[in-house]
């Protein structure tokens, strides 16, 4: 638990450089889009992610692999020279959590609230777009919707803004069961 806290801190303070550097240089939105181009990486790539969290590899090999992959996908020059900053530093295995630091503090920045859904299968368009109404009404502000499927979530809804989350999953619902169950 506490490697989990450690490396939320790293990423939340290199996602706050990256943020004020951005800033300072006028592209806060072409870093937004090319970490968002890279979450969907990370995502989509199972050896990117292996590579990211195996401390098999070395910082230099991370650094070689993350600037390439800046390359081959065209990444401005900010992101780039980030991505090899932090390879370099040992902190390749954050990307993830600096990715999402770096997005609550652009939504943050612009006014938006950031909100992570989870659903055991893909949300349709009237879903997605009552979600958004629901939250929106919540919460007074407009959100920034990230969805993500997690089929071990069984059914229902988890919503996550900031460090609130809204947990109305069928998982959780069996799991205070089996709590209830278990003192009784």
């Amino acid at each position: 638990m506490a490697d989990d806290s450690k490396a939320s801190n790293v990423g939340e303070r290199y996602a706050q450089a990256l943020f004020d550097l951005a800033t300072e240089q006028n592209q806060l939105a072409a870093v937004e889009a090319d970490l968002k181009s890279l979450k969907a990486m990370i995502a989509d790539s199972r050896d990117l992610r292996v590579l990211l969290a195996s401390p098999a590899f070395g910082s230099d090999d991370k650094t070689k692999a993350l600037l390439a992959l800046a390359d081959a996908a065209k990444l401005g020059a900010t992101t780039r020279k980030f991505l090899g900053l932090l390879a370099s530093n040992g902190r390749a295995s954050a990307l993830s959590a600096v990715i999402a630091s770096f997005e609550a503090l652009s939504a943050k920045a612009r006014g938006a609230v950031a909100a992570e859904v989870v659903t055991a299968v893909p949300l349709t368009d009237a879903q997605a777009k009552g979600v958004a109404a629901a939250l929106r009404q919540a919460l007074g502000r407009d959100p920034e919707i990230s969805t993500r499927v997690d089929p071990a979530i069984l059914g229902g809804i988890r919503v996550k803004v900031g460090s609130r989350l809204f947990d109305a999953s069928l998982k959780s619902k069996l799991d205070q069961m089996k709590f209830a169950l278990k003192r009784a």
